[in-house]
């Protein structure tokens, strides 16, 4: 029998790598991760936890109104957007450090360079350093995707990255892609000041969601004075001393023009496989993604792939699902599944208000032929929406029409990340809305909108 350096080496320290090698440490696997950068990746360092930690403070200063309302002034004049920053870099540092405290709690080594394979079951880490393991976990994530003739230049053009360390709102700022990360954005920047120009191919903002869900998003939006472009891209770039000047070209091949200081591409992510050695190993990939078999097993039997790496969405707690499969695979524990059933996946999106939703959506069930049966509920109806100022906002639920089997569930308004969960723990332990309505809702909660839409499908609503 082979002797092994570790049981386990992960690749990659981001939500995937770190929860695999968490796991892998707790099932008495000998565990390294190796990270050329921070602890955290992406997600901790410039991602979910940093622009949450913005959007945070964009809503309390969007909020100050209601502090007028109550005869309170609110002096503005002294508002510095670094602050803001500061505060997002420090909530990043922090959560970077705790991820560094949790590994070596759980015994995990850490190793700071470049991690390639070498072999099946080797890792160089630079130029001198040689590891072996049983088991390799490539976690390396992604990174933003360039639009040609809008390459980033970290001045005019910018990423997501360079969008997060922002120490000013740009006056006007063109965004490029309507996805969850650019209505984020939009959000951020709008609060805080700027003149926004959101810009979409599709012909809706968040293409993937449900289209009757985004509607509210968009009339929340263009009250706002964010101005949005559906079925339109840019099709070039003229840079001067006063910005940036991009025409945009609809459907119907009109062009206008529109001038920013700051244009933010986030039109989709590239996954980071370069120089990790795949090739010597005829590792498969597809468009650009490691092909995984059953838990997450690349081609070569001692390699696996999860995350952005691979062809599943680019999620946080989609890696670290993955990260648990693959690692419970190699501990030989016996699994209900072998891959993440992207239906029971639920999307976030933190805008004001935000979104959240599972399964199909109306769309995608017509497209496919889906028989369903859908319930709505306005959040007007619920007691708390009212009485918090939140009254815009819907729940809505896709039944299966024979069975009342939940086969999506979406919602916008207050607090729809949070609330969403109680109707994918209804759909993944197969409860029906009677299910969910018999059970007792507090009074007065948000919530109640959940209950009541499942009321709805029945015909058994009160509060509509």
């Amino acid at each position: 029998m082979t002797n092994y350096d570790y049981d386990v080496a992960v690749i990659g320290s981001g939500p995937g790598g770190y929860v695999a090698a968490i796991r892998a440490s707790q099932l008495n696997l000998k565990t390294v991760i190796i990270e050329e950068d921070k602890l955290g990746g992406v997600c901790l360092n410039i991602g979910c936890i940093p622009s949450k930690a913005i959007i945070h403070q964009a809503e309390i200063f969007r909020n100050t109104p209601r502090l007028e309302a109550m005869g309170i002034s609110v002096d503005k004049t002294g508002f510095s957007y670094e602050s803001v920053f500061k505060a997002s870099r420090k909530a990043a540092d922090s959560l970077s450090k705790g991820i560094a405290y949790l590994l070596k709690k759980n015994g995990v080594e850490v190793i700071n360079g470049r991690g390639s394979l070498k072999s099946e079951h080797e890792i160089s880490i630079g130029e001198e350093k040689v590891i072996s393991a049983r088991a390799i976990i490539l976690a390396t994530g992604s990174r933003p995707r360039e639009l040609k003739g809008f390459e980033f230049d970290g001045e005019t053009v910018l990423s997501s990255n360079e969008a997060l360390m922002l120490k000013k709102i740009p006056p006007r700022t063109l965004i490029l892609g309507a996805g969850a990360i650019g209505c984020e954005f939009a959000h951020i920047l709008n609060a805080f000041g700027s003149e926004v120009v959101l810009v979409e191919m599709m012909d809706r903002i968040l293409p993937l969601e449900d289209r009757e869900i985004t509607n509210v998003l968009k009339r929340s939006f263009t009250k706002r004075g964010i101005q949005i472009h559906t079925s339109t891209k840019a099709v070039s770039l003229r840079k001067s001393s006063e910005g940036a000047e991009v025409t945009l070209e609809n459907e119907k091949g009109e062009t206008s023009e529109i001038t920013a200081d700051k244009i933010l591409v986030v039109t989709g992510r590239v996954p980071n496989i370069e120089n990790l050695g795949l090739e010597q190993f005829n590792i498969e990939t597809e468009y650009g993604y490691v092909k995984t078999g059953p838990y997450y097993q690349t081609s070569v039997e001692s390699i696996y792939a999860i995350g952005d790496l691979t062809p599943t969405p680019l999620l946080a707690h989609v890696a670290s699902k993955e990260g648990e499969i693959a690692v419970e695979h190699i501990a030989g524990i016996p699994s209900k599944i072998s891959k993440v059933d992207f239906l029971s996946v639920p999307g976030a999106v933190y805008c004001e208000p935000q979104l959240a939703g599972f399964g199909l959506t109306e769309e995608k069930a017509v497209e496919r032929n889906i028989s369903f049966k859908k319930s709505l509920f306005p959040y007007r109806g619920t007691g708390k929406a009212v009485a918090i100022g939140e009254p815009d906002g819907m729940v809505k639920i896709l039944l299966d029409p024979e069975t009342e089997e939940i086969i999506g569930g979406h919602i916008v308004g207050a607090q729809a990340t949070e609330l969403i969960h109680q109707l994918l723990l209804a759909k993944t332990k197969g409860l029906t809305p009677h299910d969910v309505t018999d059970m007792i809702h507090a009074h007065p909660t948000l919530s109640e909108a959940v209950m009541e839409c499942a009321k709805q499908a029945n015909g058994s609503a009160i509060h509509i």
